[in-house]
């Protein structure tokens, strides 16, 4: 007859009340009633303990019990919240969005940003690889208010880059963003996938990752 190995089950057994935070305070409870029972069974008669001390022990075993429970009861809530966002986000997978986003996604060999102007000025757009390197520089003439700019994914060579996610800025005020005043902008893409990660719903243009309260707006 194959012997039990009495450390295996011990080591499962704390293993598992450790997972289990309400078996933990069970176990705990358990030794504390025995603890009390031994402790009333061989009191003083003379002396006898003084039962607000145990009965304070049980009300906080009991709080403690209710806040395991809370959390637990949060947990499952932020979980199914986190799927409800998941299946609402894959409804616009397909679906061109516009994104906060300090990248632009190149999708099928282009890629796309609005930004806005304060005046009619000149604008430089600069697109970064992912060690900082400059792989193209455009200057355009913006008007005031909305510009929408279109890149056909090439660098300043003429290549024609791999789609991913490509750090962009736009500047205006000054030829080459030398003394150019950074302005704001937002992607264009298509979603191609919903995400979680660190209980965070991620949007997918591509490459491009982001958190789906990025979302601007929602095409067609």
């Amino acid at each position: 007859m194959t012997p039990v190995s009495t450390t295996s089950t011990a080591t499962a057994t704390g293993a598992s009340a450790a997972a289990n935070p309400l078996a933990s305070l069970s176990s705990n409870f358990g030794d504390f009633l025995n603890l009390l029972m031994t402790q009333l069974q061989n009191q003083d008669p003379t002396s006898p303990m003084d039962a607000n001390s145990f009965t304070s022990e049980l009300v906080e075993f009991s709080s403690v019990e209710q806040q395991i429970d809370t959390n637990t009861s949060l947990t499952q809530l932020i979980q199914l919240t986190q799927a409800a966002d998941v299946t609402q986000s894959a409804a616009i997978v397909g679906k061109q969005v516009t994104v906060n986003a300090t990248q632009i996604a190149l999708q099928n060999g282009s890629g796309a940003l609005n930004f806005t102007a304060p005046v009619a000025e000149p604008v430089t757009i600069t697109v970064q690889g992912p060690t900082g390197n400059t792989l193209q520089q455009v200057t355009a003439n913006a008007n005031q208010g909305s510009n929408t700019w279109n890149w056909n994914g090439s660098d300043s060579n003429g290549q024609t880059l791999p789609d991913g996610a490509y750090t962009v800025t736009v500047t205006g005020g000054g030829s080459g963003g030398a003394a150019g005043t950074a302005l704001p902008f937002t992607v264009v893409g298509t979603a191609t996938g919903v995400s979680t990660q660190n209980g965070i719903v991620n949007l997918q243009l591509g490459a491009l990752s982001v958190p789906f309260s990025s979302v601007v707006s929602v095409g067609s």
